[in-house]
C-alpha cells in the first residue's frame, strides 16, 4: 500500500479539476496539487460539451438579465444569492481562458461570437464552433503544464473517502495499472468527479460518468441536495444517444413530428425550439405519446427529427462536429436529411450540497462542477450554464482549497478505515461467488431507471423503480467478479461503480417519490402543477446504516419571487 502526500487533492481531471487546480497552484506557488482521475484528464466527459458556456459579454446584455434567465429556467428552485455571483464572476473565465489560447469563435470584426441558448433571453453563449468543451480542455490541461507542482496520477480509481474527527482525512484508491490500493492525503480535498448520468442506458454521457463522486461523499456523510432533478436533453441522437447540440436549434434547427410538422408553438410559443431543455424534452415525448412520433429504420424506437437542412450553409463553420457525428454514425448528410433524435439523460443538477464558496460541512473539503448542488441550478440547468459553472466555481474552489491548505497540516493517517475498505474490496466483493453477473445488473438498473424515472414520472412508476433498486440491491450482494487478477480489472472497478449507482439511483427514486408536484425536469403526471407552498425547498439526502434520510432546506430568494413559468 502507497501513501501519496500532497498539499491539495483533487478528485476528477475534467474542466472543474483542472480549472481548480490551476486556480490553486496560481493563488499560492508553494503548494503541491494532485490531480486524482480514473481517466486521462483529456478523456474526461468534459470534452464532449459542445454548444456554448454563457457569460455577460455584450454591454447590452446584465448581470441582471443573466441572474434571471438562470433563476426562471431552474423553475425557481436555484438559490438566487448563488446564481447572482455565479453571473458575476463568468465573464472574466471567458476573458482569461481566451488569453490562455482557448479558439473561441469571432464575429467579422474580431470580437468574441454569442449565440442564442434555449431560455436565455439574450445570446449569451460563448463558444468554438460545436467543439467548446473539447477547446476549454485542450486549454486548461495545457495550462496545467506550466505548473511543476500540479501532479497528475491517472488511472487511479478512487474507492473511498475517509473522514476522522469531522475533517478530511485520506482518500483510497486502486492505481489500476498495478492493482495495488493507494492512499492520498492532503491538507485540503476538492470533489470534482462530474456527474451521474450513466444511470441511465439512453443517454449523452460518456460511460465513465457513474457519480463516483457523489456517492463516495454521500457514504462518508456528506449530504446530497436535489438528486431528483436529472436533465434530459431534447437531442440525443437515435440510436446511440450521441449528443447533437442545443446549438443545432439555437442557429434555426427545427423539429418536426411524424406528419411532417413544427410542433413547438403548441408548448413554448413565444420562444418555439429554443425554449429550455425540460419543455422541449416533455413537448417531443407528449408528440410520441399522441402517436406523432416517427417510426423508421431503428427499430421500435419512436422519435422526432431534427431537420438542419435549411442551414445547410452554416453547418461547416458553426455545427462541424455534429454534422460528422451524423455522418458517421447514421450515415446522414445533415445538409439534405433529417436527424433522428429523442431526449436523452444529459446532466445531474443534483449532487453533493455546498455553499456559496463552494465548501461542504466538512472543514477542509470543497466541491465544483457538476459533482454538486451549489446551487445555481435548482429544478432545470439551462443550456450554456454547465461549463460556465465548472470554470468559475473551479476557479473559487481551488482558491479556497488554497487558503485552507496554506494555514492547516496533514493529519495523522486513520490506517483502520484504509484497512477496512481493502478488506472490503479484495476479500469481500473480489472474492464474491454468487453468480450474479454485475454487467447485467447494471443494464437492468439502467433500463429501469429510462422506464420509470425518465421524463414523465408517477406514483406507481417510481415505487416500482424502488421496488427495482431494492432487488438490484439483494443480487448485486451475490455478484461473482470473473476476473481475479490485479492489473487492470475492469470487472472489478465496473463492479464498485454499479454500488455507487445503486446508492444513487435509490435517492432519485426516493427523492422523486417524496416531491409530489412538477418542477422543472421532474415532471409527475399524476401530480402535474408546481406546488410552491409545500415543495420550495431543497431535498437534502443523508447517509445512514438505516436507510437514506431526507431532509428539506429552504431556497435563498433575493429578487425574483416565484412566478408562472411561460415561454
Amino acid at each position: 500500500m502507497e501513501v501519496v502526500r500532497e498539499d491539495i487533492i483533487i478528485i476528477g481531471g475534467g474542466m472543474a479539476g483542472l480549472r481548480a487546480a490551476i486556480a490553486a497552484a496560481e493563488h499560492n506557488s508553494t503548494l503541491s496539487v494532485a490531480l486524482v482521475s480514473k481517466l486521462y484528464p483529456l478523456r474526461s466527459h468534459s470534452v464532449a460539451a459542445e454548444g456554448g458556456t454563457g457569460a455577460v459579454l455584450d454591454p447590452k446584455d446584465s448581470y441582471d438579465l443573466h441572474a434571471f434567465d438562470t433563476v426562471k429556467g431552474s423553475d425557481y428552485l436555484a438559490d438566487q444569492d448563488a446564481v447572482e455571483k455565479f453571473v458575476r464572476i463568468v465573464p472574466e473565465q471567458i476573458y482569461t481562458t481566451d488569453h490562455w489560447g482557448c479558439p473561441w469563435s469571432r464575429n467579422a470584426d474580431g470580437m468574441i461570437s454569442q449565440r442564442d441558448f434555449g431560455g436565455m433571453s439574450f445570446p449569451r453563449a460563448t463558444f468554438a464552433a460545436d467543439k467548446t468543451g473539447f477547446h476549454v480542455m485542450q486549454t486548461l490541461f495545457s495550462r496545467c503544464q506550466k505548473y511543476d507542482r500540479i501532479h497528475f496520477y491517472n488511472e487511479f480509481f478512487v474507492t473511498s473517502l475517509i473522514v476522522d474527527g469531522g475533517s478530511f482525512n485520506a482518500l483510497t484508491a486502486i492505481h489500476m495499472k498495478t492493482g495495488e490500493l493507494t492512499v492520498f492525503q492532503g491538507k485540503s480535498l476538492i470533489f470534482a468527479a462530474g456527474g451521474a448520468g450513466r444511470l441511465y442506458k439512453f443517454s449523452t454521457y460518456s460511460h465513465s460518468v457513474t457519480g463516483d463522486g457523489d456517492a463516495i461523499a454521500f457514504r462518508a456523510g456528506l449530504p446530497l441536495k436535489d438528486m431528483e432533478f436529472v436533465q434530459f436533453h431534447p437531442t440525443g441522437m437515435i440510436p446511440s444517444g450521441i449528443l447533437i447540440t442545443e446549438a443545432a436549434r439555437s442557429e434555426g434547427g427545427y423539429l418536426v413530428n411524424g406528419e411532417g410538422k413544427r410542433f413547438m408553438q403548441n408548448y413554448a410559443p413565444t420562444r418555439l425550439e429554443k425554449a429550455p431543455r425540460d419543455i422541449v424534452s416533455r413537448a417531443m415525448m407528449w408528440e410520441i405519446e399522441a402517436g406523432r412520433g416517427v417510426k423508421g429504420k431503428y427499430g421500435d424506437v419512436v422519435y422526432i427529427n431534427l431537420d438542419l437542412r435549411h442551414i445547410a450553409d452554416l453547418l461547416e463553420e458553426r455545427l462541424p462536429m455534429i454534422t460528422d457525428i451524423a455522418k458517421k454514425f447514421n450515415d446522414i448528410d445533415a445538409a439534405t436529411e433529417m436527424i433522428p433524435v429523442r431526449p436523452a439523460t444529459h446532466y445531474t443538477m443534483g449532487g453533493i450540497s455546498v455553499g456559496i464558496n463552494t465548501e461542504t460541512e466538512i472543514g477542509g473539503i470543497f466541491g465544483a462542477g457538476e459533482n454538486v448542488a451549489i446551487s445555481i441550478h435548482g429544478a432545470n440547468r439551462l443550456g450554456s450554464n454547465s461549463t460556465n459553472e465548472c470554470l468559475a466555481f473551479g476557479n473559487v474552489a481551488g482558491i479556497m482549497a488554497a487558503d485552507w491548505a496554506s494555514s492547516h497540516s496533514i493529519p495523522a493517517l486513520n490506517l483502520e478505515k484504509v484497512k477496512s475498505e481493502e478488506r472490503n474490496i479484495w476479500d469481500n466483493l473480489l472474492k464474491r461467488e454468487g453468480g450474479e453477473n454485475p454487467w447485467d445488473i447494471a443494464d437492468n438498473l439502467q433500463e429501469m431507471m429510462d422506464s420509470y424515472v425518465g421524463v414523465f414520472r408517477t406514483e406507481q412508476g417510481l415505487l416500482s423503480a424502488l421496488k427495482g433498486i431494492r432487488d438490484i440491491e439483494a443480487r448485486y450482494k451475490n455478484i461473482s467478479i470473473s476476473d481475479k487478477s490485479s492489473k487492470f480489472n475492469i470487472d472489478l472497478t465496473h463492479a464498485i461503480e454499479i454500488g455507487f449507482m445503486i446508492d444513487l439511483a435509490d435517492t432519485i427514486i426516493r427523492g422523486a417519490i417524496n416531491r409530489k408536484e412538477s418542477r422543472g425536469s421532474h415532471f409527475r403526471k399524476d401530480f402535474p402543477e408546481r406546488d410552491d407552498v409545500n415543495f420550495l425547498k431543497h431535498t437534502v439526502a443523508r447517509f445512514s446504516a438505516d436507510g437514506t434520510r431526507f431532509e428539506y432546506t429552504p431556497v435563498v430568494i433575493t429578487k425574483w419571487k416565484p412566478a408562472p413559468r411561460v415561454y
